[in-house]
């Protein structure tokens, strides 16, 4: 798998490290968010691509193995309700999938084991 850097806004990159602190994400998944997270490229808002996965973003993606697709939109704690497909940017695959652009694999501990995603589409509703 190509390892991709991560462009991310710095309002979201200081929500996930603090997040990252108190968590109680598994030790795979600590690691790798961390080093994903030092080698990020923070950008403003305005110099995120259209592609790039950030809060209110609306992302489909593939599971590699199963190719099972899912389509949600990644938003903050308050507004997740998976009902209506709104993932919590703290929910495994939320926090897994952030800063990534379409076209990337994300390879992530699941509560069921290691699962590589393909991020297939990435739209923003705000844009």
């Amino acid at each position: 798998m190509k390892t991709v850097q991560l462009m991310i806004v710095k309002k979201e990159l200081d929500l996930l490290k603090k997040h990252l602190k108190d968590s109680n994400l598994s030790d795979y998944n600590k690691t790798q968010l961390l080093a994903e997270l030092d080698s990020a490229m923070v950008v403003k808002e305005s110099e995120l691509p259209d592609d790039a996965v950030c809060i209110g973003s609306e992302v489909e993606i593939q599971e590699v193995v199963t190719g099972k697709k899912y389509t949600f939109q990644i938003v903050l704690p308050a507004e997740a309700n998976m009902k209506v497909n709104k993932m919590s940017v703290f929910a495994p695959i939320g926090t897994a999938l952030l800063g990534y652009r379409a076209g990337s694999e994300v390879q992530w501990e699941m509560p069921d084991g290691l699962k590589t995603f393909s991020i297939l589409k990435v739209s923003h509703q705000n844009k």
